[in-house]
Order: structure tokens, then C-alpha cells, then sequence
């Protein structure tokens, strides 16, 4: 009798509506969430499903009319969407929040169920850079749209560095310094990666409370969705970093000065802890416990001792008992702990680290608690000349982009056989694939194909059928038209890796020597009227949705910034010259260019200055916290610091705003400059002219003259045909 009750019990219950609900699986209810996000009602239309596997794979096909993607993770679950969506849908997903997703209005049929395998474990994204070139102002929107994004191409080992400061100010805090020493010790915001790399100091400081405990929270949601997504973020840990003022409270610590960087003052220089004083593993256990305390952990910290820094000893055995001690004081903190470290250094100050000074310092703590980050792989692969890292894990990286400068840059060529041969000849330890952009550039389908790389189907193997799908994901359709400028793209215009300093002439402080600005580089091999061609095709193919147009207006972009560049070698030959005449004329083509240029920025959200300036001044709480988060973002992109500092323009783009705004009047400067010395017969004044564009540079930041609009106008491809029209049929106006 009670058994029959029971059951009727439960038939109530299910008749009812109220039978009770069976758990949904995370993965699949992340991959739901995701593909909603993405692709709004085409999402009802998809069914996501789990695949026992221990290695990653991810497989679509269609029953009846709903797409079934599989994985065995959310992760590979969303890879699998955007399999679909790129290859079978012709769309592209941006990696910013206002690249809008158009779907098809029916979704196409997958014929044979496909399935794919990943390569490699470990895909990692980021840079130090990246939060301060490119996402220092973002708010929760920009970063969940860009969490999307990262799962859909695979990314499970995303840096993630926001909000330390806030932990940080509570272990400083409490070890006895005040709030105005702790927050003076911090630079301003868009400055904050490189004082997270031991390179600097206060400069834009004191950082505002306010800021601090919006970061935290920020924070949160950032490492809660990327684990949702299974994502394992790479949280920060001491790398020896303290404010000087801890020397006041521990008059004992063996505290050191660092090495000068960038040629900031010394009271800018950073100061270090030397891993073997017993301070050292007490702050790590402080730090890290706060740290998970907050924002949990995936066990795989960040430490980067010695970038673009010079040690206090080059003896092999002193940099392997720093490296040592540093690995002990972290699994002190947390046994589990994996150190992750760039070897960007490796690189850069290639004449100091030999592999004699390399081998102890990367090997003197278990290999199997360290990852490595080749970090410029298109450039050097350290693996190559360090007996594949001695052992040691590592990932080959991709870094693609210097200063977010704005810039066609990128050899899919050279880069697939790089990544096929390491894939060969990498060794066991080989373990991953990853990107290392400083800022986001204006090349986002190179960071798409690195990470297809680390999956195993045909599509890339080809890089001329590989060609054919990019264009037809980011033209919104297949168009032969579009394939063919594709076609001239992959296999004409990218065809060089990226370099410090890859910007137009209209960028830098203009002048006839060697440009003042610390980076410059014009290097590109390409004919410019090849470019000219796979723009005309483009505009041909009529393409729909952002990625078609941000392409438009991006190749526009650069084809009129190189014929700015061959006029400019001409205005000076008409200088030499003293032609008053000519120099005049080229100077009005010059100006015109410029105007032209704004107008075409201005119609995408992605080359607004404006955008830049609000989002900082959104992070204010108060009209003062507001100019201070404006001035700091006004200077990154021009000065990078003081006036006459030598990263100025290292950080430069061609923006709206910033062209009408900023690099227009400081080329009348120079137009002056060199009327008055054809007129007089002398020379230019170069010291008279340096002190001019200091003096405006630093009003451009610390006086913040002009507004920017913050929303773009106009139509891009409409702008890019009267261009390309007006300048393509100008003889005078366009010569290689």
C-alpha cells in the first residue's frame, strides 16, 4: 500500500508541473549561456551535449533541424560553436563588445558530423600590456563579451591581473604602512602593468580608493565567467615588488633598488626583496592566501622577476637560488602551485642571458611546477636555442602587436611553419600554443588562425583555402570578390612580423632626421597599389556585418597612411630643394590627408579617441576622479609619461580625434618650422622645434584640450570609396 502511494504520490507531482528538477550539467549550461550571448534566438535552434574524453575535442552535426555541438568541456563545447559559426555561418566574432553578431536567418545544415580534436593542452592569451594598451577602462560588458570570445576560440589559460592592487593594499596595509604610502606606490591606472612588472614606480599616482574596490569586484566577475567556461586564470603572486617605504618598518630586509627603466627618475625606480631574506615568503603566504581568499585559485601564478631589469648578480648560481627561493616561498603558499613565467627577457637582453645564466635560473625547482612563455615566437624561438627549455614546459606564443599600435602586420606563412615545426620538433614539454599581444591591433584574424593551430583539422593546412574562409567569415558571406582581395592579402600585404614602433609617419613627431619619437619603424615590403587593389575588391564584394566594414576602413586606413608616408619623403626633397612652391603644395596634400583620415576613423567605434577618454572618465566617482582617469589615458597614447620621455609615441594609433586632435597640429608645427627656414635660408631649429612639441604634447594630456565624440558616425565603406577614388586617381597625390 505505501509503495502504491508513492507512486501516486510522484504522478501528482509530475501531472502537477512540480516534479522535482534533474541538475543541469555546468558545462552544458555555460555553452548554453554562451551561444545565447552570441547568437540571441539562433540559440534555441542549438543542443549542447557532453563527450566522455579526457582530451579535449568538440563535435557538430545536425539532427533534424537542430545543430548538436558536443564537448567534453564548456570550453570545447564553445569552440565547437564557433567552428560552426565560422565555417558553416560565414560569421565572425569580434573580440570586442560592439562587433555585433549577424546569424543567418535559417542555420545552415552541417551534411557530415565533424570532429575535432585539440593539439595541445594549454592555450594561453594575454600580456602584462594588454590591461593597460587596450582594457585598462573596460567595465564588466566589455570584459564578459571578451570572455566569449576567448572560449570561443579555445583560450584556457587567460592572464588575469585585475584587481591586485586591492589585494595588495590590504597586505601592505596590515603589515603597518599607511593608505597615502600604499596608494602613492601604485601608478596610475594605464600604467599599472609595467609597476606590476618591476619596471616603475608612482608615476600617475596616488591611485584612488575608488578605483581599487572597483577593480576587486570587477575581478570577481572576471575569474567567476572565465571558470564557468573552463578557463583556469592565471592569478598574480609576489615577485618580490615592496614600496620602499617597507624598509621603514623592516630597517633590516635586504631591499634593493632596481635598475634604471625607460629613463624615469629614480624615485621612480621600483625596489626589490631579495628572495633569500625571510620577509620574502612571509608576504607571499599574505598575498596569496588574501588572493584566494577573494578570488579563489587555479593554482597557476604569474612571476616575472627580472623583465627589463638587470639582477644585482650575473653568477649562475645566484640566479638559480633566486629562482629557487622564489618557487619555494610560492608552494610555501600553495603546494599545488604552478609558476608561469614570460621569457621575454630571454629575448630582449639576449646579450645577458646566455644559456649558461638560463639553464639555472629555469631549472633549479621542479619542471613539472613551472610553465614558460615563448613569448615573441614570430621573431626568436627561445626553445631553439635552449635545448627545448632544458626540459622545462613551455608555450609557443605569438605576440603579434607592440604598443597596440595601428599597424597591417602578420606572416600566416611563416607562422604555420613555425608552429608546424615546433608541433614536430618541440619535445614532449612542448605543451601549448598562445599570444602575447601588448595591446588588441587592427590584424584580429592573425590571433583567430594561431589559435585553430592548436586544433587538429584541415582547414589551416592549406593557407590558400584557409584564405577563402577568413574571407567569407568577415565579408558575411562567400564572394569571389572578397576571396580575391583575401587572396592579394595573405599572400602580398602580410608578409612581415610585427616590430616596436610599426606606426605611420603621421604618428611620429615629425621630422627630416631620425624621428625623436623612441620607436619608429616604416617597414613594410608590399606595393602599395596592390593594397589599393584588395581594398576595390573588398568594397566590390558589398559585404555586411562589423568585421566587413572595420576591414574596409582598416585597409583604407593604411593605404592612405603609406601614401602620406611617400609625401612626406617628397616634402623633403622640396625642402632640400628650398621649393617654396612644391613644399607649400605638399603640404596642403599632406593636411588633407590628415582631415581625411579623421573622417574615415570615425565612422568605427574601434578608432575613436573619444571612446578611449570616456571609458576612462567613466571609471571616476567623483568630476576630479574623472579628469585624473582622462589624464592618465591622454598620456599613455602620446607622452607615456613626462614630457620628453623616451617611449613618447610608443603607444600611438591612428584614431579620430587623436589625428584632428593631437598628430595634426603638431605636423603644422613642423610646416612652420620648415616654411620659416626655405624663407630665411636656414636651418631648422630642431632644439626650438623639440621644445614646441613637448610643450604640446603636454598640454594634450595635462590640460586635456578638445572633446572627442565617443560614438562613431558615417558610413566606413562609404567614406573609404570617395577616398580611394579621390587619392587612386591623383597622380600627383599617390606615387610609391
Amino acid at each position: 500500500m505505501k509503495k502504491l502511494l508513492a507512486v501516486m504520490a510522484a504522478l501528482l507531482l509530475i501531472f502537477s508541473g512540480c516534479a522535482p528538477k534533474v541538475a543541469q550539467d555546468p558545462d552544458i549550461a555555460a555553452a548554453k549561456a554562451l551561444a545565447e550571448r552570441i547568437t540571441g534566438d539562433s540559440s534555441r535552434k542549438m543542443e549542447f551535449r557532453r563527450i566522455d574524453s579526457e582530451k579535449d575535442v568538440f563535435r557538430i552535426e545536425s539532427q533534424g533541424r537542430k545543430i548538436i555541438i558536443s564537448g567534453n568541456n564548456a570550453n570545447s563545447m564553445a569552440v565547437g560553436l564557433g567552428h560552426y559559426l565560422k565555417y558553416y555561418c560565414n560569421v565572425d566574432v569580434g573580440w570586442l563588445a560592439w562587433d555585433k553578431t549577424t546569424m543567418p536567418k535559417q542555420l545552415p545544415q552541417i551534411p557530415e558530423p565533424v570532429e575535432i580534436s585539440a593539439r595541445v593542452s594549454d592555450r594561453f592569451f594575454l600580456n602584462y600590456c594588454t590591461f593597460g594598451y587596450t582594457m585598462p577602462w573596460w567595465h564588466w560588458d566589455e570584459w564578459e563579451h571578451f570572455i566569449d570570445w576567448m572560449a570561443l576560440n579555445g583560450i584556457n589559460l587567460p592572464l588575469a591581473i585585475t584587481g591586485q592592487e586591492s589585494i595588495w593594499y590590504r597586505v601592505w596595509t596590515e603589515l603597518g604602512l599607511s593608505d597615502e604610502e600604499v596608494r602613492s606606490y601604485f601608478t596610475g591606472p594605464a600604467h599599472l602593468p609595467w609597476h606590476r612588472m618591476l619596471n616603475l614606480d608612482r608615476w600617475g599616482g596616488p591611485l584612488p580608493k575608488s578605483w581599487l574596490d572597483g577593480q576587486e569586484q570587477l575581478q570577481k566577475q572576471i575569474v567567476a565567467r572565465e571558470r564557468e567556461l573552463n578557463m583556469h586564470p592565471v592569478l598574480p603572486a609576489f615577485a618580490g615588488h615592496v614600496p620602499v617605504a617597507l624598509s621603514r618598518l623592516y630597517p633590516g630586509a635586504k631591499i634593493e633598488r632596481m635598475s634604471d627603466w625607460a629613463g624615469f627618475e629614480d624615485s621612480q625606480r621600483p625596489h626589490f626583496l631579495d628572495p633569500m631574506d625571510p620577509l620574502f615568503p612571509e608576504i607571499q603566504k599574505k598575498f596569496i592566501e588574501k588572493e584566494i581568499e577573494i578570488y579563489g585559485t587555479d593554482h597557476i601564478y604569474g612571476i616575472d622577476l627580472f623583465n627589463e631589469m638587470i639582477p644585482s648578480s650575473w653568477e649562475p648560481d645566484y640566479l638559480a637560488r633566486v629562482s629557487r627561493q622564489t618557487y619555494e616561498s610560492l608552494a610555501a603558499a600553495d603546494p599545488e602551485g604552478t609558476w608561469l613565467q614570460m621569457t621575454w627577457l630571454f629575448y630582449n637582453e639576449r646579450q645577458y642571458w646566455t644559456p649558461d645564466k638560463i639553464r639555472p635560473y629555469i631549472t633549479s625547482y621542479p619542471s613539472e611546477h613551472s610553465i614558460l612563455l615563448d613569448y615573441y615566437c614570430e621573431k626568436m624561438e627561445v626553445w631553439q636555442r635552449t635545448e627545448r627549455y632544458y626540459g622545462v614546459p613551455y608555450i609557443w606564443c605569438y605576440l603579434g602587436n607592440f604598443g597596440g599600435n595601428t599597424y597591417l602586420a602578420g606572416n600566416p606563412k611563416e607562422i604555420n611553419a613555425r608552429m608546424e615545426n615546433t608541433f614536430v620538433n618541440g619535445g614532449d614539454n612542448f605543451r601549448g600554443i598562445g599570444s602575447t599581444l601588448e595591446g588588441f591591433d587592427v590584424n584580429p584574424f592573425m590571433y583567430k588562425f594561431v589559435f585553430e593551430k592548436a586544433w587538429d583539422f584541415d582547414a589551416h593546412k592549406d593557407l590558400d583555402v584557409y584564405a577563402r574562409s577568413v574571407a567569407d567569415s568577415r565579408t558575411g558571406k562567400a564572394d569571389e570578390n572578397a576571396r580575391k582581395a583575401w587572396e592579394i592579402l595573405f599572400n602580398e600585404i602580410y608578409d612581415g612580423i610585427t616590430v616596436p614602433g610599426h606606426s605611420p609617419l603621421m604618428n611620429l613627431r615629425p621630422s627630416f632626421g631620425r624621428s625623436s619619437s623612441y620607436h619608429s619603424s616604416l617597414r613594410y615590403s608590399y606595393d602599395n597599389d596592390r593594397l589599393y587593389e584588395a581594398i576595390r575588391l573588398l568594397l566590390a564584394a558589398d559585404g555586411k556585418g562589423s568585421a566587413y566594414e572595420f576591414d574596409v576602413v582598416n585597409l583604407t586606413r593604411q593605404w592612405l597612411s603609406n601614401i602620406f608616408d611617400s609625401l612626406t619623403f617628397e616634402y623633403k626633397e622640396a625642402y632640400d630643394a628650398r621649393d617654396a612652391v612644391r613644399a607649400d603644395s605638399l603640404r596642403k596634400k599632406m593636411t588633407g590627408i590628415l582631415d581625411d583620415m579623421d573622417e574615415l576613423l570615425s565612422t568605427q567605434t574601434y578608432f575613436l579617441v573619444g571612446k578611449w577618454i570616456a571609458d576612462a572618465r567613466g571609471w571616476g566617482s567623483t568630476p576630479e576622479e574623472a579628469d585624473y582617469f582622462e589624464k592618465n589615458a591622454r598620456d599613455l597614447l602620446t607622452s607615456w609619461g613626462d614630457r620628453g620621455n623616451i617611449l613618447t609615441d610608443y603607444a600611438n594609433r591612428t584614431l579620430s580625434g587623436l589625428v584632428s586632435g593631437y598628430y595634426r597640429p603638431r605636423w603644422e608645427l613642423f610646416f612652420n618650422a620648415v616654411d620659416t627656414a626655405i624663407a630665411e635660408g636656414t636651418e631648422i631649429d630642431e632644439t626650438a622645434l623639440v621644445k614646441a612639441y613637448e610643450a604640446l604634447e603636454y598640454a594634450w594630456w595635462n590640460e586635456r584640450p578638445g572633446t572627442f565624440p565617443a560614438e562613431p558616425s558615417g558610413d566606413g565603406p562609404s567614406a573609404a570609396r570617395r577616398i580611394i577614388s579621390e587619392y587612386g586617381a591623383d597622380e600627383d597625390a599617390y606615387q610609391n
